[in-house]
């Protein structure tokens, strides 16, 4: 009988265990998930995204509407992976260009997009 008991707490806690780590991994997937755009520098106008058919990788399109060259590149915040900075990308005034980066694919994808100067 007290066999039988040790064995019902062990597989009570192991089924506890498991389920608060699913909630936990649920809870954060989805805040990883959702992408936001942080502010962009000032003289230049960007768009920022993820790549149509592959959410991993992202890309920030700037233009420099200033009167001094400037640099650039994207920051993706990648989730349970380091995260990683694109290219740098130096624009003239009024000239434009796109800096890219990719997530590993280990982990939850790109959770924000930001331009760093």
């Amino acid at each position: 009988m007290k066999k039988t008991l040790e064995s019902l707490s062990r597989a009570a806690l192991r089924g506890a265990a498991v389920t608060g780590l699913s909630t936990a991994l649920a809870v954060a997937g989805g805040l990883a998930t959702a992408a936001t755009a942080a502010a962009t520098p000032p003289g230049l106008s960007c768009e920022t995204g993820k790549h149509a058919i592959d959410d991993y990788t992202g890309y920030a399109l700037c233009r420099n509407n200033g009167s001094s060259t400037q640099t650039f590149w994207v920051h993706l915040v990648c989730g349970w992976s380091p995260d990683v900075d694109g290219e740098h990308v130096t624009l003239a005034p009024g000239q434009s260009g796109q800096s890219t980066a990719h997530c590993a694919g280990l982990g939850t994808g790109i959770g924000e997009i930001s331009v760093q100067p």
